[in-house]
């Protein structure tokens, strides 16, 4: 898979404050990669050196082949990027501002009204976007971001004061975008919207993108005992595993939550099992939330530093 993003020993300084530290990142095209990290962690800054708003101070920045320095119109007619707060035209109305938007994109007008129902700003569009609330502001800056068709999609919170229906249609729209070969970066705090969206996954500290992979690959990583659900139509036959050698500990929720010492002793312990009788109605991998591996690889950034 071609690469859309490559940043190469990048940094950016703000005066005396490094936002980016010499960061390597590589974002293939037509995946969904997720920026994770606490305030200050370089997330923003990264966004904005990716389209060029913002010129790096060292480094090698790469979009879509193009270099943002020299490049920036081109790589900006190409993207997109949705703000924390973004910037409209307040005196305007919200068609207005989409209109606007799509004659400097060259975007079809017919592409106005299917992308302010998707986001459901659609009623409000004849109004003027200073009376718009914060949760429409967001709604209608998704809505022009998706006028041209970017090949890449920058999200910066996307989904902050948005309603649930809402922020529904983002994700949505990263699937569908993702599934049509365009590359997404969102940046997010709401671990439970990127979940399962992300192909891979990177967290950033001190302007540096201190661990990177899969959610799959770094839960393997950072999740020292693998949990498996285990269930049976006679419960109580499941009370072997207590005393199991490779089972550090199991719950009842709803079924038996086990974890184990290893992912390999499963089939050690499911045998057991059936040999003490269990009529084994459910074997399942608990597999560990993009929240729990969040906190999981902080943790593990604050032993190793």
């Amino acid at each position: 898979m071609s690469l859309a993003i490559r940043f190469s020993n990048v940094t950016r300084r703000f005066g005396a404050v490094t936002a980016v530290d010499d960061l390597s990142l590589e974002v293939p095209g037509g995946s969904i990669t997720v920026l994770l990290g606490p305030n200050g962690a370089g997330k923003t800054t990264t966004v904005r050196l990716t389209t060029g708003a913002l010129n790096s101070d060292a480094g090698v920045i790469e979009v879509l082949g193009l270099d943002p320095k020299t490049d920036g119109d081109e790589i900006r007619a190409r993207s997109a990027v949705v703000p924390p707060k973004p910037a409209l035209y307040d005196r305007l109305t919200g068609w207005d501002n989409l209109t606007f938007t799509a004659e400097i994109f060259g975007a079809d007008p017919a592409a106005i009204r299917p992308a302010a129902e998707r986001f459901g700003i659609d009623h409000a569009l004849d109004l003027d976007v200073g009376g718009y609330s914060t949760g429409m502001r967001t709604r209608l800056a998704l809505a022009r971001a998706v006028l041209h068709d970017p090949e890449v999609l920058l999200l910066d919170e996307p989904t902050a004061g948005l309603d649930p229906e809402s922020a529904r249609a983002v994700l949505n729209l990263i699937r569908e975008l993702a599934g049509r070969g365009r590359t997404i970066v969102l940046c997010t705090h709401l671990l439970h919207e990127a979940e399962g969206v992300a192909d891979q996954v990177v967290l950033m500290a001190q302007g540096q993108a201190r661990i990177v992979g899969s959610q799959e690959d770094l839960a393997g990583q950072f999740v020292t005992n693998p949990a498996v659900v285990i269930d049976a139509e006679n419960r109580s036959s499941l009370d072997a595993l207590r005393n199991h050698p490779d089972v550090v500990d199991a719950e009842w929720n709803g079924a038996l939550h086990v974890r184990l010492t290893h992912l390999d002793k499963l089939p050690d312990v499911v045998a057991l099992l059936v040999e003490s009788g269990a009529r084994i109605t459910r074997v399942q991998p608990d597999n560990p939330t993009l929240e729990t591996l969040y906190f999981e690889m902080q943790r593990s950034l604050r032993e190793t530093a």
